[in-house]
């Protein structure tokens, strides 16, 4: 058991050891003028390798993605069966605020230094858009197996989904460019609370 955690361990620091270094040399010189190349010799590793743990570019950048997404899906499974689907996927984004309040300086720095790649390349907001999209599926879905329906044909499973991503994005769309992670944080936790008072319970119980 201590062996597989080492060795989980290394693989993480790997993992965010070339998320760094992309992240620097995107900044540096430019998203579509960075190799895969360079960011493995950034790191002292081999492309082969960098590809253990990134199946491309793109998908470097939009990890937090990855991430996001499988805290929502472990903090919705673990809801009572019987909560309204609102409340459960806004427990879900609540599980996202204590993740951030539990990063690291490095986490915070890193957030941040995503967020300066975006607004220098608009094609990447696309990216991220297209992946938030495919998470909003994955939600709908879980929320209409909980609602006992079809997902392609329960329209209020996908609304439901769309309203609470809704308010993270909303969260995160702080006006200062060069907000500090604090204030961030700050802003998401109150939209998280604003989108609570506004809806009424039961809302999103109906047939």
């Amino acid at each position: 058991m201590t062996t597989v955690g080492l060795r989980e361990r290394k693989k993480e620091k790997t993992r965010l050891a070339i998320l760094d270094a992309a992240i620097d040399l995107f900044l540096e010189q430019g998203y579509e003028s960075t190799t895969v190349e360079q960011i493995a010799g950034a790191v002292e590793i081999s492309p082969r390798t960098f590809f253990r743990y990134f199946t491309s570019k793109d998908h470097l950048v939009l990890w937090f993605h990855d991430h996001g997404e499988e805290i929502m899906l472990d903090a919705l499974a673990e809801r009572p069966h019987d909560e309204p689907p609102f409340a459960s996927l806004m427990q879900g984004l609540r599980a996202l605020l204590a993740d951030l309040d539990e990063s690291t300086p490095e986490d915070a720095e890193r957030f941040l230094k995503l967020r300066r790649l975006f607004e220098s390349h608009p094609h990447l907001v696309g990216l991220s858009a297209a992946r938030g999209a495919e998470t909003e599926r994955r939600l709908a879905g879980k929320v209409a197996a909980r609602r006992g329906t079809d997902p392609d044909e329960d329209q209020l499973a996908h609304l439901i989904v769309a309203f609470a991503m809704s308010t993270m994005r909303v969260g995160f769309e702080c006006p200062r460019r060069d907000a500090p992670m604090a204030e961030i944080k700050e802003r998401v936790a109150q939209t998280l609370e604003l989108t609570e008072r506004c809806l009424r319970p039961g809302w999103d119980q109906q047939p």
